[in-house]
């Protein structure tokens, strides 16, 4: 059910926000360009990801990939490497499925409605809406976490954010009182992006240095806390999983993922719910002699991995090896296999 906000005047958000914002933004790199291939960058690489930890990926991306020309045409290799530890690695795939789609049908400029925006891979709802006003300087909402924090505190509207008509109710809500397109109508959606990640925090808002603070309802009867109001946390699943780090005269094995979480992936051999013994097995591998056992953990969204680590030496195995360098430098592994390198820690001749 979708709980309308008729006592609150949502034309009193945008002067005082974009004022406050003018002099309390961030110093961040990805706002210093309203390039489309940057803005759009960025807000892929911010999705699910804090903005300290996306600060040097984003230089290091744009330093490696300067325009949409050089994403799509650079190998997967590279583009993995350079999203290595950011997770959630379909994103790096769909960036570059959208940046061919940008050179071969639209000459390497970005589409300039919110319609065609929302046919690229991987640009859903809020990140079309994020390009065309900030990039485009549209009148386009872009409804993320933060948004539905800030509205829903200021209406006191206590629709489960998760109802999937509340994005659209917010977004129309908010476009009827964006400012004319121009540069304004991207310091709007920043704005409120920046008022929910400094201000208007999940714990804890300071409502002492809000500039909304005279219309906001929750903070006028108390129930900041309240809202917005979440769905129930689902429990994660957990899984066991072996991983294998084989060590041979010729290197140390690494495969790609076939399928499951992190498919088309590189990994050290790993397999859920089976012994290292098992999984020794299960690569043909009966001659070998065990080095080190270790222990780690690994949170997904939805599933934890229990990661039950064991390095062992044999001849040879029926895998590409590379030798530790090259793993650490060349190889994009992810976050949940990356650890397990710890394990090489002290040891000598690896």
């Amino acid at each position: 059910m979708l709980f309308t906000t008729d006592n609150f005047e949502f034309s009193r958000i945008p002067a005082p926000l974009i004022s406050w914002y003018h002099e309390n933004k961030r110093d961040l790199l990805w706002r210093k360009s309203a390039d489309p291939y940057k803005v759009w960058v960025s807000e892929i690489m911010l999705q699910q990801t804090r903005v300290e930890a996306v600060k040097e990926y984003y230089a290091r991306f744009l330093n490696a990939l300067p325009d949409v020309f050089a994403l799509a045409s650079c190998q997967e290799e590279l583009l993995l490497k350079l999203w290595e530890g950011l997770g959630y690695y379909s994103r790096a795939r769909n960036l570059q499925k959208t940046a061919k789609i940008i050179v071969s049908e639209y000459a390497g400029k970005f589409p300039e409605s919110k319609a065609e925006l929302l046919k690229l891979p991987g640009v859903g709802e809020y990140t079309a809406g994020a390009i065309a006003s900030i990039a485009l300087y549209k009148r386009e909402p872009a409804v993320d976490g933060n948004v539905f924090r800030v509205i829903s505190r200021l209406s006191e509207n206590p629709t489960d954010i998760s109802e999937p008509k509340y994005r659209g109710y917010i977004t129309e809500k908010l476009r009827e009182v964006y400012p004319p397109e121009g540069v304004l109508c991207s310091d709007f959606t920043q704005a409120l992006m920046e008022l929910g990640a400094t201000v208007c925090k999940p714990q804890s808002p300071e409502c002492e240095r809000c500039p909304l603070a005279e219309i906001c309802l929750s903070r006028a009867n108390g129930t900041q806390e309240k809202f917005p109001v979440l769905p129930e946390k689902k429990s994660k699943r957990r899984e066991q999983v072996c991983v294998l780090l084989i060590k041979t005269p010729f290197g140390i094995a690494i495969r790609k993922r076939e399928q499951g979480v992190l498919k088309g992936m590189y990994e050290f051999p790993s397999f859920v719910g089976l012994s290292a013994e098992e999984g020794l097995k299960e690569l043909g591998i009966s001659s070998y002699k065990l080095i080190k056992k270790s222990k780690a953990t690994h949170i997904f969204t939805h599933i934890v991995w229990d990661l039950q680590i064991s390095l062992i030496e044999t001849e040879k195995v029926n895998l590409p090896t590379y030798s530790l360098t090259e793993i650490k430098e060349k190889i994009s592994l992810p976050t949940a296999f990356r650890q397990c390198l710890k394990v090489f820690d002290g040891l000598e001749g690896v």
